[in-house]
């Protein structure tokens, strides 16, 4: 069977092939009553783009890259990817677009994801978890426009992003279990090369002050084994804590087990917090106290960002949106 071609919808459609074309090359300046009928055309002939060709007319490649700067094991683990996978896939299709991820979680990967993107092969680069001093941000800065899920931090040339406000978040969060009347507040931070390690900390530290000590405070790296470890460290040097600020709502998981394997209760002896408000908080026993981040949303600003970018903006403002709290059993 003869594959239709731009001729065929043209000619369904009752229009000129120049018609046809300037719609699938996105001009603006084609009538709705043109448009309806390409479309339906279109659709009766079961006509397919053919991209690489449009893409030496548009100088468009029709796909932008999502740049997940972690280990490949995370990706699977932390609930948070799924969904900003999921809302990008779904806001770029309404454009025509694809997704292609990739994973720059060492040397080898960052260098695949440069030679990608400076290759033209990305209209547009979403950048997920970025870490301070990673090279991977200076060799893209002369590629496709670039937009982050969360700020950037320790680079001079700005990068627009959307994020949650990490540090009202923690201030929530860390304010609360001061109202319940808990005493030795500890926190279990993310990783401090990131906005959101950082930023968690900085809220934390705003409302104790000079309470939140060196010996208060340990380190993870959003996995659930770390928390658990960060826990575990906690507890031998600090064994009195009657509540701690998790990070993440997946390290609020390994830390609710190091708990249990100690003996305490939660919350009675120890109240937990977590840090998301991911499918993690309501299926751990008890369900978890945390703070919500709107995820969704913020991943359809970041996309909706560098659509623009694209599309020729000069320049985008951040956005940062508010954060909740949401009391559960564990605290």
């Amino acid at each position: 069977m003869k594959r239709p071609t731009i001729h065929d919808v043209a000619a369904a459609a009752g229009v000129s092939r120049g018609t046809v074309s300037r719609l699938l090359n996105g001009d603006k300046y084609v009538s709705p009553a043109a448009r309806v009928a390409i479309e339906r055309a279109i659709s009766e002939t079961g006509y397919v783009v053919n991209r690489a060709a449009r893409s030496l007319v548009t100088q468009r490649t029709g796909s932008v890259v999502m740049v997940l700067s972690e280990p490949h094991e995370k990706l699977f683990e932390d609930p948070n990817y799924s969904t900003l996978i999921r809302v990008a896939i779904r806001m770029l299709a309404e454009r025509d677009l694809s997704l292609v991820m990739m994973l720059a979680g060492n040397e080898g990967d960052r260098e695949r994801v440069v030679r990608y993107v400076r290759g033209g092969h990305a209209d547009g680069v979403l950048l997920v978890s970025t870490h301070a001093g990673d090279p991977l941000l200076d060799a893209l800065k002369d590629g496709p426009p670039a937009v982050s899920c969360g700020p950037v931090i320790g680079r001079e040339t700005v990068i627009p992003y959307a994020a949650a406000d990490d540090r009202l978040g923690a201030r929530q969060m860390t304010e609360y279990f001061v109202r319940l009347g808990r005493k030795r507040i500890a926190m279990i931070t993310g990783p401090m090369d990131t906005p959101g390690g950082i930023q968690r900390l900085e809220g934390f530290a705003d409302v104790l002050g000079r309470r939140a000590t060196k010996r208060l405070i340990a380190h993870g790296d959003w996995t659930q084994a770390s928390g658990e470890r960060a826990m575990k460290e906690l507890l031998e040097r600090t064994p009195d804590i009657d509540a701690v600020f998790v990070a993440s709502d997946l390290m609020a998981a390994g830390a609710l087990a190091a708990l249990r394997a100690a003996g305490r209760r939660v919350p009675d002896d120890v109240a937990v917090g977590g840090f998301d408000d991911s499918s993690v908080a309501v299926s751990t026993h008890p369900p978890l106290t945390t703070i919500r981040q709107p995820l969704a949303e913020t991943a359809k600003e970041t996309v909706r960002l560098l659509l623009a970018l694209i599309d020729g903006a000069e320049h985008v403002e951040p956005v940062v949106l508010p954060t909740e709290l949401i009391i559960r059993e564990s605290a």
